[in-house]
């Protein structure tokens, strides 16, 4: 998973950086990763009776942490590379392979960017197959409505530095089009960019996809979606202090 951005805060504005983490690929710059900022929301199950479970989508390796809020759940890694060691090798447009209704979260870091937009379509109906029916999808995406504001703020071209990152100088092509060191060194195509998103975009696209009730939060140039397959119980919400956030939701 790719980890941009941890220069944002003093580079570009004046906010508080969380705690956060992302995935890595089935089709991810991991080497951009340990840049964006973590999730803060506390960690605590929302239920006691039996082990929940998350899918994570394209996280490479364990080593790689998943937010704290999942913290006690059972840990199921997905990705379409065997050298992670995945608990399921699988390509995140065939999760309608796997078990129906399996999963209380499907958890998708810096992820959903890889797959072009037509197959976009096709990984959101996999999470909504392997989704409880009380069931959320957790999505961080980069936020190229608020990238294209800084290029234009700042007079920067697509090649021109945007910040820099422990794996060094990042572009403004970087962040659009995926890592061009990590994509030639690996020559794997799969960490290339094939679409974006922007808040609003972002929003449509899962509501399309038929998840009823969507938040969305954006800044230091990520937004982070949670895609609900039902109407939230309010356990759900505390998990990720959700209750300032108003929903978008599907039109009846």
């Amino acid at each position: 998973m790719s980890v941009l951005f941890s220069l944002i805060k003093e580079m570009f504005f004046d906010k508080s950086i969380k705690r956060g983490n992302v995935g890595q690929p089935s089709a991810i710059d991991h080497d951009l990763q340990q840049n964006f900022p973590e999730d803060s929301t506390g960690g605590r199950d929302i239920s006691s009776a039996e082990k929940l479970k998350v899918l994570n989508v394209g996280g490479n390796n364990k080593d790689i942490p998943i937010p704290a809020p999942y913290d006690g759940w059972e840990h199921i890694l997905l990705d379409i590379d065997p050298k992670g060691l995945p608990d399921v090798v699988c390509d995140a447009r065939d999760l309608t392979s796997l078990p129906e209704a399996d999963y209380d979260s499907v958890y998708c870091s810096h992820n959903l960017e890889h797959y072009y937009r037509h197959d976009v379509k096709k990984v959101l109906a996999g999470f909504l197959h392997v989704l409880k029916d009380d069931g959320f999808a957790y999505i961080r995406v980069p936020d190229v409505g608020e990238l294209m504001q800084i290029v234009v703020q700042r007079g920067l071209d697509i090649d021109d530095f945007l910040y820099q990152a422990p794996c060094g100088p990042i572009t403004v092509c970087d962040v659009i089009y995926g890592y061009g060191e990590q994509i030639e060194r690996s020559g794997c195509d799969f960490f290339a960019h094939k679409t974006g998103f922007t808040q609003k975009s972002l929003e449509v696209c899962l509501l399309n996809a038929g998840f009823p009730v969507v938040f969305v939060r954006v800044g230091n140039l990520e937004i982070s979606a949670f895609a609900f397959k039902s109407k939230p119980t309010d356990d759900a919400m505390a998990l990720f202090n959700l209750s300032d956030v108003i929903p978008s939701e599907l039109s009846q």
